[in-house]
């Protein structure tokens, strides 16, 4: 499989090819072509093919490309093939949230433990997930094999707490917080906020949207 530098761009469109794959598949889709495959997603051919040949061609020009296959190729590319321990700091709604959905463990990804320091959540359960208190961060991940630390708590805590998590063994970190994180390991800042002002933007400008 060939792979260069592979820019930011078609980092972020390979979970959507991912996950539009899935329901062709699941809908019995075999076979699909690169401009069908661009209808559905609102995207041109040529940049689903130069997307593609970023790490092989996947395809046969004039036959597409197998759904199956090209669902097999992408998971390894996102390393889908692996299984991922990850803990929340955070056991409000959104650490509590995370923890019902149900699309993490269907993909290989295991939330393990909560973590707070409110006294009336540490100690409780959610689905099969308990809560400790967040003193105990960084020992339970060393333990555990922590892979990845999600981070959904007060944006004032976030940094220190995401350097306590990166000493102690989590690899990657995904952020919650309304504040971006500084960090040695990748780190995917998620700003709810911010897609809604993108939207807020494109109600009023729709002409340009």
């Amino acid at each position: 499989m060939k792979q260069g530098k592979i820019s930011e761009a078609v980092i972020r469109r390979l979970p959507r090819y991912y996950r539009h794959l899935i329901t062709l598949n699941e809908q019995g889709v075999e076979r699909i072509s690169s401009g069908e495959l661009a209808n559905i997603m609102n995207l041109n051919a040529s940049q689903i093919r130069q997307d593609f040949n970023n790490f092989d061609s996947f395809g046969q020009q004039g036959y597409g490309y197998q759904v199956k296959n090209l669902i097999k190729e992408l998971g390894k590319i996102l390393a889908l093939n692996k299984t991922y321990k990850m803990i929340i700091i955070g056991a409000g709604n959104i650490g509590r949230a995370l923890t019902f959905y149900d699309g993490f463990r269907n993909s290989g990804f295991e939330v393990c433990a909560l973590f707070d320091n409110d006294p009336s959540l540490v100690g409780c359960m959610y689905r099969d997930v308990p809560v400790y208190h967040v003193d105990l961060l960084e020992e339970y991940i060393a333990k555990n094999n922590i892979t990845i630390g999600i981070y959904a708590a007060h944006s004032s805590f976030a940094q220190d707490l995401s350097e306590k998590m990166i000493k102690a063994g989590v690899k990657a970190i995904w952020n919650f917080a309304p504040v971006d994180i500084n960090s040695s390991v990748p780190v995917e800042n998620v700003h709810l906020v911010d897609s809604l002002y993108v939207l807020s933007y494109k109600l009023n400008n729709q002409s340009g949207a």
